[in-house]
């Protein structure tokens, strides 16, 4: 049986973190990170919770998320 764990933003230590710029002041933000080089894609966390869980999503899947974003679509 295999055993899945959920990656921690700290397994990227080299990822440099980004958040929107259309970020808010009230803290309810998400940071990115593109980590393809080490990793398969980009990987997202809490802006809160910068030591805490990350969410790794492949790089198309989530550029065409910011597509939809963009375009209002989503």
């Amino acid at each position: 049986m295999t055993t899945k764990t959920t990656p921690m933003a700290t397994d990227f230590p080299d990822a440099t973190w980004v958040k929107s710029s259309y970020s808010g002041e009230n803290g309810q933000c998400i940071e990115a990170a593109d980590v393809r080089p080490s990793h398969t894609g980009i990987a997202v966390r809490d802006s809160k919770n910068p030591a805490g869980p990350a969410l790794l999503v492949h790089g198309g899947a989530f550029s065409t998320f910011v597509t939809a974003v963009a375009a209002g679509t989503l």
